[in-house]
């Protein structure tokens, strides 16, 4: 299972999307550190809430193999930059969670995941558990293994890891 890094503001479901995926109860539980499990780093949402969230990715890039911006559908504002996956050597995918608020804007939210560089979104309730599968799914593929070669060779070329480089003529 692919390890993931979740960062996003205060109260947008992280901590309790990480009690779904482990197949866990709902109970609040106040994020005050990060706390990095077998598949998952949870972040507190103050991370999120301050300057250059797209250093934080970075940070955290070298110990997960995938990087989710999480925010959920019914947010005011975003408080992720754009193109925040610049700071990145991993995936960035997006989270969006509480579909099923009465005061959801999905199609908003996620626009604000494309301008910040998510390449896969993925809207999920941590309440009534749906789009929960589709996500796990994804986490369960095997993290793309390159060998220091292939990824110089990446790297000259520009490509990220993840990226088909078939066309370039490398596996």
């Amino acid at each position: 299972m692919k390890k993931l890094f979740l960062m996003g503001r205060s109260e947008a479901g992280k901590t309790s999307l990480t009690q779904v995926l482990k197949g866990e109860e709902l109970h609040y539980h106040k994020t005050q550190y990060t706390n990095t499990g077998a598949d998952i780093i949870d972040s507190p949402g103050e991370y999120s809430e301050t300057k250059r969230c797209g250093l934080g990715l970075a940070c955290f890039s070298f110990e997960a193999d995938v990087l989710a911006l999480l925010m959920a559908a019914d947010e005011p504002f975003s408080v992720f930059e754009a193109n925040c996956q610049c700071f990145t050597n991993r995936p960035l995918i997006g989270i969006i969670t509480k579909i099923d608020s009465p005061f959801a804007n999905v199609p908003m939210v996620k626009n604000w995941m494309v301008n910040s560089g998510c390449e896969r979104i993925f809207e999920v309730s941590n309440i009534t558990r749906e789009g929960i599968g589709e996500l796990l799914d994804y986490l369960k593929e095997d993290p793309v293994r390159l060998t220091l070669q292939q990824a110089k060779d990446r790297q000259r070329l520009g490509l990220t890891e993840w990226e088909d480089a078939s066309q370039y003529g490398m596996a």
